[in-house]
């Protein structure tokens, strides 16, 4: 059962930065260039009122970028790295690979469509590289827990939290 935080006041960029502590960061220079291509991706996002722009970016274990996505890209109210995973020819190909994302997986989604935690654990991917937590305005998200909790990689980006939610400040901070 989702749980909703309409009722929450907004949070300011700054204060929800603060908050990230949680898990593990990457200083791995190719983990940046691919952080860099989904923040390219999130900016590319439609802003709407009750949800956010993200961007993705899947890299193959070799190093080689498979496909990107961002949210609203495909329509029905799609999400990035739902997107990107439904461009992929063959989905086998997920296995293993990275998932970078300017913002955690949702593992709970308004509409009641299927959250990007179990297509990321489906689609069997080893880790999930993001940009920034997604912030408590919609819904309260537990994604890196339950990727943890299955077994992938969580990592965290340093220092591109503002770039990560610059496109969604029509939520984050009004």
């Amino acid at each position: 059962m989702p749980v909703f935080l309409s009722q929450q006041p907004e949070l300011s960029i700054s204060a929800f930065i603060s908050t990230m502590s949680l898990t593990q960061y990457t200083h791995d220079p190719t983990d940046a260039k691919y952080m860099s291509i989904a923040i390219e991706q999130a900016n590319r996002s439609i802003p709407v009122e009750k949800a956010y722009c993200v961007g993705a970016a899947l890299v193959d274990s070799n190093g080689q970028l498979l496909t990107t996505g961002f949210s609203r890209e495909i329509p029905l109210n799609t999400h990035a790295e739902e997107c990107a995973l439904l461009k992929l020819d063959d989905p086998s190909v997920a296995k293993g690979a990275t998932m970078y994302t300017t913002m955690e997986p949702c593992s709970t989604r308004l509409s009641g469509n299927r959250p990007c935690t179990d297509r990321l654990i489906e689609a069997k991917v080893a880790r999930v590289v993001m940009g920034v937590r997604e912030p408590p305005n919609l819904v309260q998200c537990t994604g890196i827990q339950q990727l943890k909790d299955n077994g992938i990689q969580v990592l965290v980006v340093p220092d591109v939290e503002e770039a990560c939610l610059a496109p969604n400040r029509h939520i984050v901070n009004k």
